[in-house]
């Protein structure tokens, strides 16, 4: 069976996706950016916006019944690498059990940037089902 994920305490799709999909006892999240769901406003600087980024994707994480300490992998998408060890120091604090697995990514910008606001980071995250 495969369920689609919505919850109103992380941004809303901006596109043809779901927020996550559960599919065999997996959690599957799309990409989030530091987007505050109750404002619509993105945080201000790097470390701003991985916090945010990672309140999002526990907030989608919880609505499929797991949380951020299911996650086995992640990806970070970064529109500056040379941001990689302050986005570690933000993530760290997140991950204190375990450290998923990771992959980063430099990329030249990410979605809902425009002259006044630019996202710095995206993540994206695949967990378990909590047990």
């Amino acid at each position: 069976m495969i369920k689609a994920i919505k919850t109103d305490k992380a941004p809303a799709a901006i596109g043809p996706y779901s927020q996550a999909v559960v599919a065999n006892g997996f959690v599957f999240c799309s990409g989030q950016v530091g987007i505050n769901p109750e404002t619509g406003t993105l945080a201000d600087g790097i470390e701003n916006q991985t916090h945010q980024v990672l309140k999002n994707l526990q907030s989608v994480l919880e609505e499929a019944g797991s949380s951020l300490e299911h996650i086995i992998k992640t990806t970070i998408f970064l529109t500056n690498v040379d941001d990689f060890s302050k986005v570690n120091e933000v993530y760290t604090k997140y991950f204190t059990h375990y450290k998923p697995a990771r992959a980063t990514v430099g990329v030249s910008s990410l979605p809902k940037s425009s002259q006044s606001t630019t996202p710095l980071i995206e993540i994206d995250a695949t967990a378990v089902i909590n047990s």
